[in-house]
């Protein structure tokens, strides 16, 4: 079984040489690292393209797009792999055996998708947690409380994506979102929690870099609530935001 990896970048000179060997690190070889870059004009495809002269399983290509979801659409449909999973150029996989341990969920044939928990950490010193996101088993009601897995622990099935679609490119912040509760209302597919850390996020996402993104987040949020016909959606969505609370006691 191969794990294809997923990373757009722009301009992401800083944090994209942690990103690389965050991958390049783990304990598996069947691990296929695909690198979307959207034309950065920094050093981000020098980086990359020494990278990938070293490393046989780095795949790059940079190009316009347009956005994150667009770029990811385009990793998706080059991905080789049995399963995808995606790594943001400033995020890091929380320990080099982490691969191989979602690996080994998929032996049960039925299960569709892993997701797990992740830690929001400092930028400057990625072993400072600011908010600690702990996941839970899964239930469809949670849907209705506006539960959602952590995006990027989440690692599904590639014929997931051929099924059930890609990400949709008209929202720009919460696509991510819509695609989980397209996923996750289907009662067909199964999912499994890994009660551990798969991921570290550096602080400063596109969805809650500030008060006007934040603003635009929940009304996408409630776009995607709509799309999916999910019942009382401005109260899913009050439910969702609060239960962010306790993620910043948990550190």
């Amino acid at each position: 079984m191969k794990i294809s990896l997923i990373t757009a970048t722009y301009n992401s000179e800083a944090v994209i040489r942690s990103c690389l060997k965050t991958v390049a690190d783990q304990n598996l070889d069947t691990v296929e690292h695909i690198i979307v870059d959207g034309q950065s004009t920094d050093a981000t495809v020098q980086i990359i393209k020494e990278f990938a002269a070293a490393h046989s399983y780095v795949k790059w290509i940079s190009e316009p797009d347009q956005g994150i979801y667009d770029a990811l659409n385009k990793g998706i449909n080059m991905a080789s792999g049995d399963l995808i999973g995606f790594v943001h150029s400033d995020d890091l996989l929380a320990d080099r055996h982490i691969l191989r341990t979602i690996m080994d969920q998929f032996k049960d044939p039925k299960l569709c998708g892993v997701y797990g928990d992740l830690k929001y950490v400092d930028a400057s010193n990625t072993n400072k947690t600011i908010r600690y996101w702990r996941s839970s088993d899964f239930s469809r009601s949670l849907l209705q409380k506006g539960w959602m897995p952590p995006h990027p622990t989440l690692f599904l099935k590639k014929e997931i994506y051929t099924t059930y679609g890609r990400f949709n490119t008209n929202l720009k912040i919460a696509a991510d979102y819509e695609f989980i509760l397209r996923l996750f209302k289907e009662k067909q597919l199964k999912f499994s929690y890994l009660p551990r850390v798969i991921t570290l996020m550096r602080v400063g996402g596109a969805s809650n870099r500030s008060l006007s993104n934040i603003i635009h987040k929940s009304r996408e949020d409630l776009k995607a609530l709509r799309m999916n016909r999910i019942p009382f959606p401005f109260w899913v969505l009050l439910q969702k935001n609060v239960s962010k609370l306790p993620q910043w006691l948990n550190t």
